[in-house]
């Protein structure tokens, strides 16, 4: 057994291009939203200029504050 194996899936992170898979949209976006001013889209680590990565958990979290309820939004 090795650390990774206690990993939570709250505790994962993620590639750009899996945090676009999982929000249906091209990995190019992300990349914008990153060098927009001011920065848009979810939470995200730079380990280098060439490795991005996004918190599982942050993703989960930067969704649900945008969740529009229709029956409380009138």
């Amino acid at each position: 057994m090795n650390d990774y194996d206690t990993i939570t899936t709250e505790e994962r992170w993620c590639s750009t291009e899996e945090v676009a898979a999982m929000l249906g949209l091209d990995p190019s976006t992300l990349r914008r939203w990153r060098t927009h001013e001011p920065i848009q889209g979810p939470p995200f680590s730079r380990l280098s200029p060439r490795l991005t990565l996004y918190s599982l958990a942050d993703v989960r979290a930067w969704l649900a504050a945008r969740r529009i309820d229709p029956g409380r939004a009138a």
